[in-house]
């Protein structure tokens, strides 16, 4: 009896599932699977599998050094794992010990831009078959438990912005390497602020074409490809999704992508704001709503914008704002979008299709249509915590019965509580809140907050260009 048998780590869907890949890797020429693992930042890792191994893998899943659990965004390990408890009281991670991929079968594709290369997103496990429970896909599956259990399934649609630049010089020299390396120099595809004209679409359109055509083949649900204001900037947006999905969807567009891009020389980037010269900054907007056998349960009954149940939720949002920052907006960066009269906000406010409020209320007074749409988030964002954040803070406002206030129609001007303007900021709120330690579990926080300020120490001790122009010459 293998791994995943003997610890029951399918569900009969995943069982079935399991059958098909294999036949399928078969009939199709499959020569290699990559399993992909979403870590703490929502980046792809993982291993590449034989044709040959794949059965192997399916029923014991591949091990992996668990350091991955706990990199930060330049890839170092941030804690002494060879010290007790690994640095973090976790024996599981001490030495560098392995921990289980579990391939899910449900997430097969073949990847249209890689001949014979096959893709399954995997899950997590100790090798006793324990869930690990730092595995970021895993809390938004225990989120969306915890939603399903009062009734309700979460509906999400992606918008997301991001940078597509031609690759110029890809930094390869071996003075390039480092934690992290040299970035890219890139070249425009277009100057901007021409925003939604077609005489920009066309001009980006080759590599458009290119993305759009492997997005669709690989099975994700495109809906339209836009340019953005800002200089080679554009938006794909994607049609609703329920429950966990449209998070697997996310890291799946973003990482293929990147690939997609750089195999015909062009950079994709999900940072928020590039240091490129006229830059404009990139967001996540998340579209989302309840879902109650099969009904919109935030379209109202009597001619208000949201249901009561919607207006809670809205509340929920709004409430923990600050806190939820630490992951809508994970990256120090993220925080330069945040800025009034910049069609991003900058306080915790709702509006009726307003695009200066964080929380936009989109539909029609009764429409099946009618949901929230939240600007806060970034693109770099990991999709799992993002998703999760939002049922978090839904749910307790659903358990407190939450009051929104009201609709705030000059956004940047109402009286509200401010977003965090720094990392840092968003870290502190995240450590004070008791919904979020009742929620994601006081460990996996804890875990979190290491991390991330592991990041801001390296931030902190850099001397900036900022400073060297500043002080340099003055002093």
């Amino acid at each position: 009896m293998g791994f995943v048998s003997q610890h029951g780590l399918r569900s009969a869907e995943q069982q079935a599932a399991a059958q098909e890949v294999l036949a399928r890797a078969a009939r199709e020429g499959v020569s290699l699977v990559r399993l992909a693992f979403p870590d703490q930042h929502g980046v792809l890792r993982g291993k590449a599998v034989t044709a040959a191994a794949l059965a192997g893998a399916m029923e014991d899943g591949v091990s992996l050094t668990s350091t991955l659990l706990l990199k930060d965004t330049s890839h170092r390990t941030v804690v002494p794992i060879f010290s007790a408890g690994g640095g973090i009281g976790l024996r599981d991670v001490q030495g560098a010990a392995d921990f289980v991929l579990v391939p899910d079968p449900t997430t097969w594709r073949m990847l249209p831009w890689a001949p014979g290369t096959a893709w399954m997103l995997c899950d997590a496990h100790w090798p006793d078959g324990r869930e690990v429970g730092f595995a970021t896909r895993a809390l938004l599956r225990r989120c969306l438990g915890a939603l399903a259990a009062e009734g309700y399934e979460f509906v999400t649609g992606l918008e997301v912005e991001f940078h597509l630049t031609k690759l110029l010089d890809p930094k390869l020299a071996p003075e390039d390497a480092g934690q992290p390396g040299s970035p890219p120099e890139v070249a425009l595809l277009t100057q901007g602020y021409q925003y939604l004209t077609e005489a920009r679409l066309d001009q980006m359109q080759p590599i458009l074409d290119v993305l759009q055509r492997e997005v669709t083949a690989l099975g994700l649900d495109l809906r339209s490809v836009e340019v953005e204001y800002g200089p080679s900037q554009v938006e794909f947006t994607f049609a609703p999704g329920v429950g966990l999905a449209p998070a697997d969807a996310m890291v799946l567009f973003r990482s293929a992508v990147k690939q997609v891009a750089r195999r015909h020389g062009y950079h994709a980037s999900f940072m928020c704001r590039p240091r490129l010269p006229n830059v404009m900054s990139s967001g996540w907007h998340l579209h989302q709503s309840l879902q109650q056998e099969g009904r919109n349960a935030f379209a109202s009954a009597d001619g208000a914008p949201l249901s009561p149940l919607g207006m809670h939720w809205l509340g929920g949002l709004l409430a923990e704002a600050p806190a939820a920052a630490s992951f809508t907006t994970p990256t120090l960066n993220g925080y330069r979008r945040y800025r009034p009269m910049s069609l991003a906000p900058d306080r915790a406010v709702w509006g009726i299709d307003n695009r200066g409020v964080m929380l936009r209320v989109l539909g029609r007074p009764g429409s099946a249509a009618t949901h929230i749409e939240n600007r806060v988030g970034e693109p770099a964002a990991n999709s799992y915590l993002y998703l999760a954040s939002q049922v978090v803070c839904g749910l307790a406002g659903l358990a407190a019965r939450q009051d929104p206030g009201p609709c705030a129609d000059a956004p940047y001007e109402t009286r509200a509580p401010l977003l965090p303007t720094t990392l840092d900021g968003a870290l502190a709120a995240l450590e004070a809140s008791e919904v979020f330690r009742a929620g994601f579990g006081a460990d996996f926080i804890d875990y979190f907050l290491r991390l991330k300020r592991a990041e801001i120490a390296r931030f902190n001790a850099e001397v900036s260009e900022w400073e060297q122009r500043e002080y340099f010459d003055l002093f």
